[in-house]
């Protein structure tokens, strides 16, 4: 069976002076009207190739906020092709051209209505007609767990001090360029050293510290983890009607914690691997989407 083509892309809204706009280009080379999408660059992770895809073809910054349904079909030449969508806010900034006018010429802001009369495909429409139904949203919170940082019985000292390995120190730059999409303004991790590692080079790029905070931290004692999880919970509501933060947290918290938030009585859907995390994306207090990174 042919190999998968993998692309990526965005719903990209403004506000606007009815309500929110959002944005359309037009290919030429195809003589449609899509949604900004595009091919992953090699082994690009699909959330930095569908920013990337948005800035080439439509000149404006987005920053995402959710995981928007994916579309998978199978092209005219019987290859499948599946393309991962989010839904991104457009930067304050102005807009440049698009990069190449043989891939997109002409780009339009539309209300939702308009876009969806506009758009050329079904699958397109959907999209938009999903997107416009969502609250608003009024925060962004990430969630990571930390990188990979070897086994605890092969680490001789305190097992808070236990560092990345080569593996995680790769992982946290795979994050950071993932994480570094949604301008955290604030950075905290739990208090062992390996939360601290995975966000150093987020932190690098940003010229952030990082705030190190126990309410995300692991216990060794079961019974207590529910308590630890219900901590980190309330610790998170303080955190989300800031500015944007991302949190470094572990493996025994994260997914009771989610659980918590979804109220889901079962934490095995929330397992999350080290290096990896999610986007929790708010309307006011209530938690809308729930996205993995």
């Amino acid at each position: 069976m042919p190999k998968t083509v993998r692309a990526a892309g965005g719903v990209v809204w403004r506000p606007g002076s009815a309500g929110i706009e959002i944005c359309v280009v037009h290919r030429p080379y195809l003589s449609d009207w899509s949604l900004p999408k595009g091919k992953l660059d090699g082994s690009e992770h699909t959330l930095v190739a569908a920013v990337r895809e948005v800035h080439e073809e439509t000149g404006v910054r987005a920053q995402p906020q959710l995981r928007l349904p994916g579309i998978a079909y199978t092209m005219a030449n019987g290859v499948p092709k599946t393309v991962d969508f989010w839904l991104m806010r457009a930067g304050d900034g102005p807009a440049a051209d698009p990069q190449d006018p043989t891939e997109v010429d002409e780009v339009l802001w539309l209300s939702p209505a308009d876009a969806v009369a506009k758009l050329s495909y079904p699958d397109d429409r959907q999209l938009v007609e999903h997107a416009a139904a969502l609250p608003p949203v009024t925060a962004v919170t990430l969630l990571i767990r930390h990188a990979n940082a070897g086994k605890r019985k092969h680490f001789s000292g305190d097992d808070a001090l236990r560092p990345v390995d080569e593996k995680g120190r790769a992982q946290a730059q795979t994050m950071a360029a993932v994480a570094e999409l949604f301008h955290p303004e604030s950075l905290v991790a739990a208090t062992p050293l390996r939360c601290r590692q995975t966000l150093e080079p987020l932190a690098e790029r940003l010229g952030l510290p990082i705030v190190t905070e126990n309410a995300f931290a692991e216990t060794d004692d079961t019974d207590q983890v529910p308590a630890r999880v219900k901590l980190a919970a309330a610790r998170l509501a303080e955190l989300r009607d800031g500015p944007a933060v991302a949190v470094c947290s572990q493996g025994k918290v994260i997914p009771g914690l989610l659980a918590l938030l979804e109220n889901a009585g079962d934490d095995q859907p929330y397992k999350t691997a080290k290096g990896d995390g999610w986007v929790l994306t708010w309307s006011g207090g209530e938690l809308v989407a729930l996205s993995r990174i």
